[in-house]
């Protein structure tokens, strides 16, 4: 690892500084470089135009604040050495290294059963071999089984820095303004106790208010319904290329999509067998989009459909809602099939429901600790007059159904 370090302008922090030549290894390293092609927000370009930017960008800006966050941890005298900067600063870095094309929506649907978090850990074992060992302390911050705690919490729990960059980067391209974070306020207020990573009771609000911005995200921009519906039209037209797949059927597309359409591969595979990794890591949204674009033409008429409905922007018709909506759903299908004219097997790509739901604050699952001034250690949800109560801490289900219209 020699590469000189660097600085890069970001448009949401301006110019930030990655000194160490080994981070800057690790952002050269061609797998690192693929999050370029890899959209931030899936599909949401297509209600946000703005929302074109990527994980690589996120990345970086991730890593950034990491850096942010540990620098003012030791102002305060928490013991940091160099070696532990720079093996969360790397955990950070390549914590969306698995992600697969268009990022979430089609997580699992490429890869069944298999998570990004999963791949992740995978690329770095093998960049760790590649460098000689120099991501063992790094693999050890991600995964969870290094010394100190409040590392692993920074890299990923309620309040780290993944989240603090995704909220500010999101808002910023989508233009919605309800995700902007102080996020620079809350950096200054961490602190850390019996190793746990905490934030200090004047630093409160700016944690509510962190978490209130994830909620109006979800709901405003990442479960928008359109959103939701660009989402299921992608993973339909892969459930749809598999099925054609397996059974043969010829699908002009990249080698690396090819590899996972045509193969059912398993986390074991993924372990015992280097190349699917690597195939893996060749892909990107450019594969998929290329596919869909060449699929508009294919002789399957529910493949070369749904190609057309995301090629041309023809989407799903969506509706979200508390109440029950079996009896619509028995309407849309009634229209479809007699508009359509294709079998009840097929109608499932055009006509579904399903259950999207989401937690603000998750009060079971690793929370975010308030240091008092009286020395109490309090969860969020526990202080006086919280804003994060345990009505926001609620999980929220919302039935849907998405539907064409013939």
């Amino acid at each position: 690892m020699n590469a000189k370090g660097k600085i890069i302008n970001d448009p949401v922090y301006g110019f930030i500084r990655f000194p160490e030549p080994e981070i800057m290894a690790l952002i050269d390293h061609p797998w690192f470089q693929r999050l370029r092609y890899i959209r931030q927000m899936g599909s949401a370009h297509l209600v946000y135009p703005g929302a074109m930017h990527t994980r690589f960008a996120h990345s970086l800006g991730a890593c950034y604040l990491m850096g942010k966050a540990l620098d003012e941890l030791k102002a305060k005298g928490i013991d940091i050495t160099t070696e532990e900067s720079l093996a969360a600063r790397a955990a950070i870095l390549l914590h969306d290294v698995g992600h697969g094309p268009f990022s979430h929506a089609l997580e699992h649907t490429l890869v069944e059963g298999i998570s990004h978090e999963y791949l992740s850990e995978l690329i770095m074992n093998k960049l760790n071999e590649e460098f000689n060992g120099a991501l063992s302390e790094a693999i050890e911050v991600f995964g969870q089984s290094y010394q100190k705690p409040f590392l692993h919490q920074l890299v990923s729990s309620q309040l780290d820095v993944d989240r603090m960059d995704y909220l500010n980067r999101d808002s910023f391209y989508t233009g919605v303004s309800e995700g902007v974070i102080g996020y620079d306020r809350i950096l200054q207020m961490l602190t850390v106790k019996d190793g746990q990573l905490m934030v200090e009771e004047k630093g409160v609000h700016s944690v509510e208010k962190f978490i209130v911005a994830r909620r109006l995200m979800y709901w405003q921009v990442y479960l928008h319904k359109t959103v939701l519906g660009s989402e299921m039209l992608l993973i339909n037209i892969l459930k749809r290329a598999r099925i054609l797949a397996q059974d043969g059927v010829t699908l002009p597309c990249s080698a690396a999509l090819k590899h996972f359409l045509y193969n059912q591969i398993s986390a074991e595979d993924f372990k015992q067998d280097k190349s699917h990794l690597e195939l893996f890591c060749m892909l990107d949204d450019v594969d998929i989009l290329s596919a869909i674009k060449s699929w508009c033409t294919h002789h399957d008429k529910v493949l070369s459909k749904l190609c057309n409905m995301m090629q041309y922007r023809k989407l799903y018709k969506v509706v979200i809602s508390t109440d029950n909506l079996d009896e619509l759903k028995g309407q849309k299908t009634k229209v479809a099939s007699e508009q359509l004219g294709i079998s009840d097997e097929e109608m499932k790509y055009f006509v579904f429901g399903g259950i999207t739901s989401k937690d603000t604050y998750n009060t079971n699952n690793d929370i975010i600790r308030i240091a008092m001034k009286n020395e109490d250690v309090k969860d969020l949800s526990a202080i006086d007059n919280p804003v994060v109560n345990e009505a926001l801490a609620m999980p929220v289900h919302k039935n849907y159904i998405c539907y064409i219209q013939p």
